[in-house]
C-alpha cells in the first residue's frame, strides 16, 4: 500500500512580491529559475503560478537572446 505525501503548497514568488511583469533585465531574479545546465525550472518545482511562469519563460528566452543569460553551460 503506497502512502501519499502531502507537502506544503508552494507560493509564487512573484505574486508574493507583487510583481506585475517579469523583466528580462532582472538577471539576478531569473537565475534562480534556471538550472546550472541552463534549463528552465518547471512550474511544479519552482512553485510559480501559470501567469508568471509564462512571463518567466518569455523573459528567460529574451535574456538569452540579448546574452544576459547563457543557453547552456560548458564543462
Amino acid at each position: 500500500m503506497k502512502r501519499r505525501r502531502f507537502g506544503r503548497r508552494k507560493i509564487c514568488k512573484f505574486c508574493a512580491d507583487k510583481v506585475d511583469l517579469v523583466d528580462y533585465k532582472d538577471v539576478r531574479r531569473l537565475r534562480s529559475f534556471v538550472t546550472e545546465r541552463g534549463k528552465i525550472i518547471p512550474r511544479r518545482i519552482s512553485g510559480s503560478c501559470a501567469r508568471h511562469q509564462r512571463q518567466l519563460t518569455h523573459a528567460i528566452k529574451r535574456a538569452r537572446t540579448v546574452a544576459l543569460l547563457p543557453y547552456v553551460t560548458t564543462d
